[in-house]
């Protein structure tokens, strides 16, 4: 049987940090299968789906993730996962939200949270501050790809979203 598990992993940029936590995983035969890999601020994190067919692996994977804190700087934690679920391919559609204004608190939370009052699944969220190139005044923009049951449009997505957008004062769009 495959085990599959999730790892989080995180440190201060440098180079080599995804080599030793890649390392990890492949000195303890295991699969990397997605990961999702950023630099935020001056921390690197890691999120990644890893297998394995070896049995009662996961306290020696706990214990190398404590060493690869001592060692590496890198805190790192592991958490077993469940049977494998498909996402339903049929009756849902994807659409990509697009927000863009001024940084505030309270961005993520207000538009997640509507999404998920509507059934609205997430699947991928990306966001940054940049700052504008007229006035140097803090820009918040944010990708959302959102997976919605069959029957409702990106118009539907979008116009629910418009109070929204007003009470943040936010530019929202969504496509297909």
């Amino acid at each position: 049987m495959t085990g599959r598990f999730i790892m989080t992993a995180f440190g201060k940029d440098r180079p080599g940090i995804v080599a030793d936590v890649t390392r990890l995983l492949y000195e303890n035969g295991c699969n990397l299968e997605e990961n999702s890999m950023t630099l935020l601020a001056d921390e690197f994190t890691l999120i990644l789906l890893f297998s394995t067919q070896e049995e009662g692996i996961e306290n020696r994977l706990q214990a190398e993730c404590r060493r690869l804190e001592k060692d590496c700087g890198i805190s790192a934690f592991i958490r077993p996962l469940e049977e494998r679920r498909e996402l339903p391919a049929t009756g849902v559609a994807s659409y990509l939200i697009e927000v863009e204004g001024l940084d505030q608190s309270g961005i993520v939370y207000r538009i997640s949270q509507h999404l998920a009052d509507r059934g609205l699944n997430v699947l991928d969220l990306k966001s940054t501050v940049k700052c504008s190139p007229e006035s140097g005044t803090a820009l918040y923009q944010m990708q959302i790809q959102v997976q919605a049951q069959a029957g409702v449009s990106a118009e539907d997505v979008e116009a629910g979203l418009s109070p929204v957008a007003d009470e943040l004062h936010v530019d929202i769009s969504v496509t297909s």
